[in-house]
């Protein structure tokens, strides 16, 4: 199974502190209208850190559900334990999930040798195919191009999502791996840059929001017409500052609660984003015509 194109990142609509599936529902059927070539539920956007287990796979039954094979689900299953994260994966795959992505082991800061063995296990654990993710900024913990190197010689460890914003890693992914594994862009700053450095797309936050403008980036791209592609690049580029000048995914939320899709409820310890951004966000979506 190869991963590429623009997946969503989805967020996981709350009201009076339950999951809303109705709003969720509502969004993975707009998703899917624009245009997006995957979903990825239960992820760090989709407050994976704040659901309970149940909570977790409810989401992903749900998501799945919903979607009926018309695009792969890939599902959020990281842990900083490994038991954990295997429970979680084979969780995911008995309700369905296309696969699953996984997290570098957050506080623990292992070594790179552990990294390997964590994801070893992980794979050897179930069928799917696995998307790694190096997010150092929120784990405090780098997974080095070595080893995404020697783990992409495992069967089902088909991808990363590189979100460092480091494109030189980037590039010795891409070059040192098959033509089989994707990479990923885990920010969406950095998706024009990865894929003229022939990355295989992006993990997006900012589709839950302009999904169409961020599937046209990448069809430009896979055309050659980088013209196109460079403009709807930075026709999403003052949205993705926004989104991301506090902590993810309260802005992504607000903008969608401004929209009319959802509530921009959280769970502690993350809270609404500020006044002063609330305002900042009504004026864009504003002058992009989104209200």
């Amino acid at each position: 199974m190869k991963i590429e194109g623009v997946m969503t990142a989805l967020v996981t609509p709350m009201r009076g502190g339950e999951v809303d599936y109705d709003a969720l529902g509502a969004r993975v059927d707009a998703q899917l209208d624009a245009g997006i070539d995957g979903l990825v539920p239960v992820g760090t956007t989709g407050e994976s850190a704040t659901l309970a287990v149940n909570e977790h796979i409810d989401v992903v039954r749900y998501v799945v559900g919903r979607v009926k094979g018309r695009v792969p689900v890939i599902a959020g299953a990281g842990a900083n334990a490994t038991a954990e994260a295997i429970e979680l994966s084979q969780a995911a795959e008995e309700v369905g999930a296309d696969g699953l992505l996984h997290v570098t082991p957050y506080y623990n800061k292992p070594s790179q040798e552990g990294l390997y063995q964590h994801f070893a296990a992980v794979a050897a654990a179930t069928k799917l195919p696995i998307v790694l993710y190096n997010v150092p900024g929120r784990t405090s913990c780098d997974l080095l191009a070595d080893t995404v190197i020697r783990l992409s010689a495992i069967d089902n460890i088909v991808a990363i999502k590189e979100a460092s914003a480091n494109m030189y890693r980037a590039a010795q992914i891409l070059s040192r791996c098959g033509s089989d594994f994707s990479v990923l862009s885990g920010d969406d700053f950095t998706a024009y840059t990865l894929y003229a450095l022939g990355g295989h797309g992006v993990i997006s936050v900012v589709s839950n929001v302009m999904p169409r403008t961020m599937a046209e980036m990448w069809d430009a791209a896979v055309a050659g017409d980088w013209a196109r592609a460079r403009a709807r690049h930075y026709e999403q580029l003052p949205l993705t500052e926004l989104l991301f000048a506090e902590p993810s995914p309260a802005p992504v939320k607000e903008a969608m609660a401004l929209l009319g899709w959802i509530q921009p409820d959280l769970r502690l310890p993350l809270v609404r984003c500020s006044e002063e951004l609330q305002g900042r966000l009504r004026a864009l979506l504003a002058e992009k015509g989104l209200r």
